[in-house]
C-alpha cells in the first residue's frame, strides 16, 4: 500500500515537474517572442529616423544644387551680356580708330586747301602783274598765313641759330671756324629749321657747328 503510494506520488511529482517545465519553457518562448519584437521595433525606428535624416539631407542637398544652377545661369546671362557688349566696344572702337586713321587729317586739309588757294591767286597774279613789291607782299602774307596754321597744329620752330649746340634738338652736318671765341660749341648756321609737335621733334635741325 505504502509502496504504491510513493509511486503515484513520484509520477504526480514527475507530471508537475514536466508541466512546470513546459510553462517555464513556453514563458521563457514569450519573452523572447516579445523581446524579439521590441529588438524589431527598435532597429525600425533606428532605421526610420536613418532613413528621414538621409532624406532630409538629400532634399539639402537637392536644393542647393538648384540654388548652383540658378546662380549658373545668372553669371552665364551676365558672361553672355559682358561678352557681347565687350563685342560692341571693341567693333566701336575699331571703326573709331579706322575713321581717325581715314579723316583724321580733314581738318588739316581743309585749312591747307585755303593755303593752297592763295598760292594758286598768287600764281596767277605773278602771270599778269609786275607789281615786283605786290608779289612780294602777298608771298609775305602766304608765309605768315602758313605759320600761323602751323601753330594751331601745335607746330613750332626749334631755335637753333647763336645758341648751344644740343644733340636733342640739332643734328650736325659739319663744324666751321668760329667767328669769335663765345660763339665755340655753339650753332653759327642753320642749313634746315628743325620743328616739333609740341613736345616732341619731328624733324632736327641741320646745323653748322663753330670751333
Amino acid at each position: 500500500m505504502e509502496v504504491n503510494e510513493i509511486k503515484e506520488n513520484k509520477e504526480e511529482n514527475v507530471d508537475l515537474s514536466k508541466e512546470n517545465v513546459k510553462e517555464d519553457k513556453e514563458e521563457n518562448v514569450d519573452l523572447s517572442k516579445e523581446n524579439k519584437k521590441k529588438e524589431a521595433s527598435t532597429l525600425l525606428s533606428k532605421k526610420k529616423k536613418k532613413y528621414e535624416k538621409l532624406n532630409n539631407e538629400i532634399l539639402k542637398l537637392q536644393q542647393e544644387i538648384e540654388n548652383l544652377i540658378e546662380k549658373y545661369k545668372e553669371s552665364n546671362d551676365k558672361y553672355l551680356r559682358l561678352s557681347a557688349d565687350f563685342d560692341n566696344y571693341k567693333k566701336r572702337i575699331l571703326k573709331e580708330k579706322s575713321d581717325l586713321l581715314k579723316y583724321g587729317g580733314e581738318m588739316v586739309l581743309t585749312n591747307l586747301i585755303s593755303i593752297l588757294d592763295d598760292f594758286e591767286r598768287a600764281q596767277n597774279f605773278i602771270k599778269n602783274s609786275n607789281d615786283i613789291e605786290g608779289i612780294k607782299q602777298g608771298i609775305d602774307l602766304i608765309n605768315t598765313k602758313f605759320h600761323e596754321f602751323m601753330k594751331q597744329q601745335g607746330i613750332k620752330e626749334i631755335e637753333s641759330k647763336n645758341i648751344e649746340f644740343n644733340t636733342d634738338f640739332h643734328e650736325a652736318i659739319t663744324r666751321l671756324p668760329a667767328p669769335s671765341e663765345e660763339m665755340k660749341g655753339k650753332v653759327i648756321d642753320v642749313i634746315q629749321k628743325g620743328y616739333m609737335l609740341h613736345d616732341k621733334v619731328i624733324r632736327f635741325a641741320k646745323v653748322i657747328i663753330g670751333e
